[in-house]
């Protein structure tokens, strides 16, 4: 774990929204200089690490706004509460529906160090809401930012449909020019009162976010390696994609909708290597988060 630089009191009167991307640049270079950018940006991203993903995703979204409602007219948070414009749960549970089914809930995993990082934000909004604001500001600005880059790669690799089922959580209906946006967003924050120790604090829980991060996709790809050794079946996805069409063609379009369905199913058995896995799903949070924060 790194060791956090003294702040001095003439650097803590910066703006915080300063504060934290000094505060977090060497966790944000060591995201930007692993392998995961280049192996992402090639496409070698597999339908399983993704949906789950995109279910441990789920879990902390839940946990940081049930926080977040709890503290909606709390003063320490009150000026950076944007519901319809970042908001990302009911988006993920669309997401879930249309890669697990209806019956979605019941299957999503839900690994120790994603349970951690719950805790962490039902911790933080209950005890120091005044916390609250690292996470908020580190999550849903790195996804507005950097994952709007990660939609269009995962789009591609996965072959989901171009209308963007399965991409919900990448979609900010409400925010209609994301630059704009991030500059209101940034103004409000640094205008939230705190003193020097509450902003040191906030900075603090700023990179622990990122470690929380980092240690819920690395119990992901356990939870992977553990399917490949369970003995996950093999297909190419160019067969994929022929069968698919074929169905189509035979049956018509209902059937070739139902086989959509079948097709992200037999691709979630298709493997990368055991690196490659973990790389993408050590990267894939830590990468949204990183962008996002300096693309402001």
């Amino acid at each position: 774990m790194e060791t956090s630089q003294p702040h001095s009191a003439e650097s803590m009167s910066q703006d915080l929204s300063e504060l934290l991307k000094e505060a977090t640049k060497e966790v944000h270079e060591q995201a930007e200089n692993t392998p995961f950018m280049k192996n992402f940006q090639k496409g070698q991203v597999s339908l399983h690490e993704f949906k789950l993903v995109t279910a441990s995703l789920y879990f902390i979204y839940s946990a940081l706004e049930e926080e977040i409602e709890r503290n909606k007219d709390n003063p320490v948070y009150a000026p950076v509460y944007f519901p319809a414009e970042l908001h990302r749960k009911a988006a993920l549970e669309k997401d879930l529906e249309y890669f697990y089914g209806s019956n979605w809930r019941a299957e999503i995993p839900c690994p120790e160090a994603t349970q951690k990082y719950v805790e962490r934000l039902h911790c933080v909004g209950r005890k120091h809401p005044e916390l609250l604001v690292a996470h908020a500001y580190t999550r849903y600005l790195g996804d507005l930012s950097g994952g709007q880059v990660l939609k269009k790669i995962a789009q591609k690799a996965l072959q989901l449909p171009s209308t963007g089922e399965g991409l919900a959580f990448f979609t900010f209906d409400g925010v209609s020019n994301a630059t704009k946006f991030k500059q209101l967003y940034r103004s409000r924050m640094n205008a939230l009162e705190m003193d020097h120790a509450t902003k040191k604090s906030v900075l603090e829980e700023a990179k622990k976010a990122f470690l929380l991060n980092i240690q819920v996709f690395e119990a992901l790809q356990k939870l992977v390696s553990k399917s490949q050794e369970n003995g996950h079946a093999v297909q190419p996805k160019a067969e994929l994609r022929t069968r698919n069409v074929n169905k189509w063609h035979e049956n018509g379009p209902a059937a070739g909708k139902e086989s959509e369905r079948t097709s992200r199913m037999q691709a979630d058995m298709v493997t990368t290597s055991p690196l490659v896995r973990w790389i993408l799903a050590l990267g894939f949070i830590a990468t949204t988060v990183a962008v996002g924060l300096f693309a402001m």
